[in-house]
This record gives structure tokens, sequence and C-alpha cells, in this order.
């Protein structure tokens, strides 16, 4: 029987350690914060410090990222629910990360709780 992607979701989180959103607000400043989400709901708001790099790339250029490059650094994971967190979660872990958290309930969760966003500003043309 083929695995739904919910399966692997509940599979990778059986192999990860989540925080909630209380918890990872205060992890704000002592560990690099990473948004696995698509650059177009990154611009419009993230968790503060957070840096973008996409599920579907991530294996791919974390280690171009300074800030990520190093498998021991901290690490908190999110995106918008936490499916693709816990995903990516796994595959750092996979290919050597050693201190990597996800965020339970993502972006919508943190947003919803009225936690601290920011948005990049707008490209002045002009």
């Amino acid at each position: 029987m083929a695995l739904t992607p919910h399966d692997l979701v509940v599979e990778a989180k059986s192999q990860i350690k989540e925080i909630n959103t209380a918890d990872a607000q205060g992890l704000l400043g002592k560990r690099a914060v990473l948004d696995v989400r698509e650059p177009e709901e990154f611009a419009a708001g993230h968790l503060p410090g957070a840096i973008n790099v996409p599920r579907g790339v991530l294996e791919f250029k974390i280690g171009m990222v300074p800030p990520l490059a190093t498998p021991t650094t901290p690490i908190l994971i999110y995106c918008r629910t936490s499916g693709r967190a816990a995903l990516a979660t796994v595959q750092l872990q996979k290919i050597g990360y050693t201190d990597v958290v996800s965020m339970v309930g993502g972006f919508e969760a943190w947003s919803a709780e009225g936690r601290p966003s920011e948005k990049p500003a707008p490209i002045n043309f002009e």
C-alpha cells in the first residue's frame, strides 16, 4: 500500500523533536531560524530573523547559506502548518544536522497567537 503525504508527515514527526510556538519564540536569537516555505509565502510574513530556503531545494542549498552551513548549528524550522518543516527536519538529520527542532503549527499558529513577525520592505523602483 502506498503512503499518503499525511502518512509521510506522521512518520517524520515520530522521528524529530517538535516544540510549541511559545518555546520557539523563546529561542529567537539563540538559534538560526529556517523558513522552508516558498518565497512568496515568506514575503507575506515570517518569523523575525528567519532565513528562507524552500523545502524543495533545502538539501541542495543549505550548505550555501553561511548561517546554516555547519551541521552543528542549532536550527528552528517552520513552514505554514508544520508538515514541510517535519519532513525538512528529518532530511537535515539524515545529512548530518544534529540540533534541529520543528515548530508545531507553523506560521499559521504563530500568526494566530499574535506573535511577532517581519515582512520584507517593498522594493522602491523610483
